[in-house]
């Protein structure tokens, strides 16, 4: 073999080993996260949250061009930052804009347009102006794009869900959150599938309270 043939068949080993870790990388962020944000709470849930949020930013600097790794640094911050609350929170929401924003950059239908829906629940939870960058059309409006990416997904139906609970569009909502109840199961994914299930029973449960529009 020669030398040009291997540092050839070398660099394309090094290429798989660059781009298969990112995936493994984010299959243990998924799994974190969840844990997290499911089975812990109060102040323990808030220091797990901030360390998984370094841990994140190292990674997305290890693999600067994974937008799997932003979307998921961002979504980390984002729910750090609802768990934190308060305006130290902002700061985090703005670090979870960033990514997020980065990685529709880089590639839109990365993890099925979970950016989108990221970012769209971030413009709907965080304050308007002049205190944040809420905006309830953005929001829409980017939550609907996610749902041209993966619209039978248990994630993009459940936040345009909500978010249409919110606007007080109850016969919307209702058809949304019963299209994520529906969902099929994530494999490996169990947790956050069992916490999102809870989360649509009880946002149902608030419709039922509710007259329909």
């Amino acid at each position: 073999m020669t030398i040009r043939l291997i540092l050839a068949t070398c660099t394309l080993m090094w290429a798989g080993l660059t781009l298969a870790q990112p995936s493994a990388d984010v299959s243990r962020l998924q799994q974190r996260w969840a844990e997290i944000n499911y089975l812990l709470s109060g102040k323990t849930q808030i220091t797990a949250f901030e360390q998984l949020a370094d841990q994140a930013n190292s990674l997305v600097a290890a693999s600067p061009d994974s937008p799997e790794l932003l979307i998921w640094s961002g979504i980390i911050k984002s729910t750090y930052a609802g768990a934190r609350g308060g305006l130290g929170a902002l700061k985090i929401a703005k670090s979870a804009k960033k990514d997020l924003e980065k990685a529709l950059e880089m590639d839109p239908s990365a993890l099925e347009g979970s950016a989108y829906t990221s970012l769209g629940t971030l413009y709907y939870s965080v304050p308007g102006w002049p205190i944040g960058f809420g905006d309830d059309e953005k929001a829409e409006q980017l939550l609907q794009k996610a749902l041209t990416h993966n619209p039978d997904g248990i994630d993009p139906n459940y936040f345009y869900g909500d978010f249409l609970l919110k606007q007080n569009r109850y016969r919307e909502a209702r058809q949304y959150l019963l299209q994520a109840q529906q969902a099929a199961p994530r494999p490996g994914r169990e947790i956050a599938d069992q916490g999102r299930q809870q989360e649509i029973r009880q946002r149902l449960a608030e419709l039922g309270q509710q007259s329909t529009d």
